[in-house]
């Protein structure tokens, strides 16, 4: 009999099929849904979507499954683990495009902001990638993209590998942040600036002992979150055009 690393090893070779498990019996007789890999991944998903990655626990995906959390560790190794194959899930969906050596800035950009996309889908669920090598085979995918295409663009390789780090770094930082303010926002208790008029009030009432920010309030409250975050990729790949 395998062992939890063995499957997870064999994930990372072959894929997360959904297998051909017996399906159960629920206290009523009736047929439950059977615990599989993707049923799995796909209830873990609808507790991020509905109540935030913070909500998500193994005990809380087992009582969603109507199981006990031990029945989770016939499929996957840990939370850790469980983490792995959500990100893994989110990134087989991004849309790698060929390497274009016109267009690399536009398509590293592009995949950026895919990335950032999925994430937003499910709030915080980006939390799930920090501190996380990636091994996951959809994970590994995207990261081989983003590489086909700054070299492309003929971007020196140790660059080009430093850079996917860190644009990776800035979209999921970027998606945790968006999906806090978001999760502050939705609570309306007032105690949360989110409004532009509002911090322009307070940035006028400071004292004169901050003349720049007084005299740049405009400046910086303006734009959207996604205007930043355009303006933050579009400036770390323009950096690497001394790295040709």
């Amino acid at each position: 009999m395998s062992t939890p690393q063995q499957r997870r090893a064999a994930r990372h070779q072959l894929g997360a099929g959904p297998g051909t498990p017996a399906a159960r019996r629920g206290p009523s007789g009736g047929r439950k849904q059977p615990i599989t890999v993707d049923a799995i991944i796909s209830t873990a998903f609808g507790i991020v979507e509905r109540e935030g990655y913070e909500a998500l626990t193994m005990r809380r995906l087992a009582t969603a499954l109507e199981t006990g959390p031990s029945s989770l560790y016939a499929h996957v190794v840990n939370k850790e683990d469980l983490d792995e194959l959500l990100i893994g899930r989110l990134c087989a969906e991004i849309d790698l495009p060929e390497p274009d050596p016109a267009l690399w800035r536009r398509q590293i950009a592009g995949v950026c902001a895919q990335l950032r996309d999925q994430y937003l889908r499910y709030p915080g669920i980006s939390q799930a990638t920090f501190a996380a090598a990636p091994s996951n085979l959809d994970t590994l995918r995207v990261g081989e993209g983003m590489l086909a295409i700054l070299l492309a663009g003929g971007v020196e390789p140790q660059a080009a590998a430093w850079a996917i780090d860190a644009l990776m770094l800035y979209v999921n930082a970027y998606s945790l942040e968006v999906s806090l303010a978001n999760t502050r926002r939705g609570r309306g208790d007032g105690t949360w600036v989110v409004g532009r008029d509002e911090l322009l009030r307070r940035y006028a009432a400071l004292p004169d002992t901050f003349p720049q920010t007084k005299r740049y309030a405009a400046e910086l409250t303006a734009g959207t979150v996604h205007d930043r975050f355009d303006f933050t990729i579009g400036l770390m790949i323009g950096g690497l055009a001394g790295s040709r």
